[in-house]
């Protein structure tokens, strides 16, 4: 029975797990076994600014006492107006902190946990993250996925005004790939473009910042937006690859733009989403009530409006569709084509191409410098010439993907 001293700071949530009410889980039994389910059960938390920080007081809060934290970036002064963390007396948490990429993290990292919440402002980490997931998940006797191996995933995004919730339970809802028609398009840039074509001020500083920086290292550090050396010097590069291509419209405030991609953010709508996300969390627990299927959006530009619905599965899905990956190719088409489909259909950002053999046939890599020269050639060549026939098999790797992906060719 749940003790009825309302001192006991976890008396509300206690009182949640131990008794029944009209909107618990069938699977649902009341005890205390729901509640040491949130001291047992261990949480990993991706990102770790304005929303992060909410969303792991939250945690905190309800009752999970093993968090761990994963986040790329250390507080700026700037941050101060939206970031805040909890003082070490105020919780009763195992807490762990990563700094680093999610991506600098190996499989039996993200093995050790039984639920992923993610507070990311990038669609690209979200993208690796949700690939990731479906590779861990372990196939039974028959060759079909078991599900008692998948690691659910809430995530949670704002943007001004505006915020949403998801929650991915792996073949049961969308994934995350499923749902990439809802995010308005990103400005990029064809890789292929920037370092061999390019045509806009964009380009130029693109180039600079994804392939020069890394090549030469000038600080021997990550690219700082707020570092002025730092946008000077991509701001002179820039230039003079501009000047090379008889590109004008090139200056500080465009590359500080191209640099930065300010994503804007509001309070009020970090701890309305971050409230959401928990609460998903704390239901799929302990089945104190029946988690959302499978979305809910949140806006507060004209009035507040809050709603709930159920988005459907994308029956093509490169990452959790059952059937074959197919990529549909006009016979005379060339390699450039097939790279703009997969970057314009598939979402993809700098696809490298290899045959089921092993042959490259396009890469741009800094680490691959020796296979430029050939990618370069292999745009304009049309697909037969490469050996691309109907039913060829293309390997295709991706920034965004944890692992590569396998295509099948379907002439038209």
């Amino acid at each position: 029975m749940i003790n009825e001293d309302h001192s006991d700071k976890w008396y509300d949530i206690k009182t949640l797990c131990y008794k029944n009410g009209p909107f618990v889980e069938p699977q649902f039994v009341a005890g205390s076994e729901n509640f040491e389910m949130l001291e047992q059960i261990r949480l990993l938390v991706v990102g770790a600014g304005g929303l992060g920080c909410e969303i792991l007081k939250n945690l905190a809060l309800s009752g999970f006492k093993n968090i761990d934290i994963i986040d790329m970036d250390t507080i700026e002064l700037s941050n101060l107006n939206r970031q805040f963390l909890f003082r070490d007396r105020d919780i009763d948490c195992n807490i762990t902190s990563h700094t680093c990429k999610i991506q600098d993290k190996d499989d039996e990292f993200y093995r050790k946990f039984h639920l992923i919440i993610c507070g990311l402002d990038s669609i690209d980490a979200r993208r690796w993250l949700n690939n990731l997931l479906f590779n861990l998940i372990e196939l039974d006797e028959d060759g079909k996925p078991d599900l008692t191996t998948a690691i659910p995933l809430i995530d949670g995004g704002t943007e001004g005004f505006r915020g949403n919730g998801r929650i991915f339970t792996a073949y049961d809802s969308p994934c995350m790939e499923c749902l990439m028609d809802l995010y308005p398009p990103q400005i990029t840039y064809p890789l292929c473009t920037i370092a061999h074509t390019p045509r806009l001020p964009e380009h130029c500083i693109e180039y600079v910042k994804i392939i020069q920086w890394e090549n030469e290292k000038p600080f021997d550090a990550s690219i700082d937006g707020d570092n002025p050396d730092h946008i000077m010097w991509i701001y002179e590069k820039a230039l003079a690859r501009a000047e090379k291509f008889g590109i004008s419209g090139v200056d500080i405030r465009l590359t500080q733009g191209v640099v930065k991609r300010i994503v804007p953010a509001v309070a009020s709508t970090n701890a309305i989403i971050a409230a959401s996300v928990c609460l998903e969390a704390l239901k799929l627990t302990t089945g104190i009530a029946s988690k959302i299927t499978n979305y809910i959006q949140f806006e507060q530009t004209e009035g507040v409006s809050m709603y709930t619905l159920q988005l459907d599965k994308k029956d093509n899905c490169t990452i959790c569709s059952e059937s074959s990956k197919l990529i549909k190719l006009e016979k005379e088409g060339t390699l450039k084509e097939l790279i703009d489909i997969l970057i314009d259909e598939f979402s993809l950002k700098n696809p490298s191409i290899q045959t089921s053999t092993g042959e490259y046939l396009y890469i741009i890599n800094p680490l691959r410098n020796n296979l430029e020269t050939m990618s370069k050639n292999n745009l304009k060549r049309q697909l037969k010439e490469l050996d691309i026939k109907n039913g060829s098999s293309l390997i295709i790797a991706d920034s965004s993907l944890h692992r590569a992906l396998t295509f099948t060719v379907q002439l038209k």
